[in-house]
């Protein structure tokens, strides 16, 4: 999933994540009934992308993940007055006090509030329409992973005063030439997701930003960059099979960008989903709940499959195949010690700090190790 990242050796010191209850202060909702159904006749914008990467275009065998498809070019997806209503159910006072997570690596994450909090956003994600889009740009039949994880918001925000002084930092203002933010100075380091597929969307204005594209590593070795989306425009990526990186983006006070997780609806579907970097930012008693549920429904769906087909065959006469039987077993005894490995005891998960086990790449785990010590030299 992607997070907000609080680089400690980035070389835009001025630009700086800060509370989002500040940030709430200009976009604050008065406690009056809200009304707004999500229609999606009027809230979807969709727009098929103009591009779709495939895992084998980024160097990488179909094989790895779910789908053939590896990350979209960026789409048009919500309306104006779907992502408007977005921001007034988000960014709130109730939001912030219940729902606020921050981590090593993002200090302003809203997670697990939609259900409560946030009804447009809730069906926005749930909606059959929506769905049958994220679908189809995926290249497999998707649904949300969970509801704790409709909606996640990553913000990151700064003054005007910030804002130039990036910029001038940066060498670009007043110059016209081109600039780029450096591809060091990530607001979230390199990473694979949780779950197998987000979609990320733009909530906020990006007519003068600079930058912001997500990098992606592929197969060899070598850096793909995708251009980041524009106002209620999406991104689809397979982020668990591939490592990817955040770059900050320069020009803009905010970037708000809302993310929500998907797995393949069909319970025969491989289920890689870890808990990874989402287990420290978040309520451990909702994510197990919802995370056991899920994993038991599929578990159970699969068992029923086998014992109608198995059924089936005594009813035909057919000998009891046993060699399918044990590769059929043996497969769900390693998807019931993968979910337990995932469920960690409550006292063992601190609040904030992830690990290095959701990076593939060795370089990667190691350069992760040295921006901590640097960090710590800080």
């Amino acid at each position: 999933m992607a997070h907000v990242r609080a680089s400690m050796a980035s070389p835009v010191r001025e630009t700086v994540d800060i509370d989002v209850k500040e940030a709430c202060q200009t976009e604050k909702v008065t406690p009056e009934p809200n009304n707004v159904v999500f229609d999606p006749s009027k809230h979807l914008a969709f727009v098929p992308p103009s591009k779709v990467h495939t895992m084998e275009d980024l160097g990488y065998p179909n094989s790895r993940g779910v789908s053939s498809v590896g990350v979209s070019e960026p789409f048009p997806l919500f309306s104006a007055e779907a992502v408007e209503q977005m921001r007034k159910e988000v960014l709130t006072d109730e939001v912030y006090a219940k729902h606020k997570y921050s981590s090593e690596i993002a200090k302003c994450q809203l997670r697990g509030y939609a259900a409560e909090c946030a009804p447009f956003v809730y069906d926005a994600w749930k909606n059959p329409e929506t769905l049958a889009i994220i679908s189809k740009v995926a290249g497999v039949e998707l649904v949300p992973v969970m509801d704790f994880e409709l909606g996640h918001v990553n913000i990151s925000v700064q003054s005007e005063e910030g804002k130039h002084e990036a910029l001038k930092k940066a060498g670009a203002l007043g110059k016209g030439i081109d600039i780029k933010p450096s591809d060091d100075d990530a607001i979230v380091d390199w990473h694979t997701d949780s779950y197998p597929f987000v979609c990320v969307t733009m909530l906020s204005d990006c007519t003068d930003m600079i930058g912001g594209e997500t990098a992606l590593r592929t197969g060899n070795g070598e850096i793909l960059k995708v251009r980041g989306p524009q106002k209620g425009s999406a991104v689809i990526l397979q982020g668990r099979y591939i490592e990817h990186k955040a770059l900050r983006a320069l020009g803009t006070t905010e970037r708000i960008t809302m993310v929500t997780s998907f797995r393949p609806r069909a319970s025969s579907a491989k289920d890689d989903t870890v808990l990874t970097t989402v287990r420290p930012i978040s309520d451990l008693s909702e994510l197990y709940h919802q995370f056991a549920e899920y994993r038991f429904e599929i578990l159970g769906e699969r068992l029923r499959d086998a014992n109608r087909l198995m059924r089936d065959q005594k009813r035909a006469r057919r000998t009891f195949d046993t060699r399918a039987a044990k590769v059929f077993i043996q497969e769900q005894i390693e998807f019931l010690t993968h979910m337990n490995n995932e469920i960690v005891e409550y006292d063992k998960v601190i609040k904030g700090v992830l690990d290095d086990s959701h990076l593939v790449s060795e370089d990667l785990k190691l350069e992760r190790s040295r921006k901590r010590a640097l960090a710590e030299v800080e």
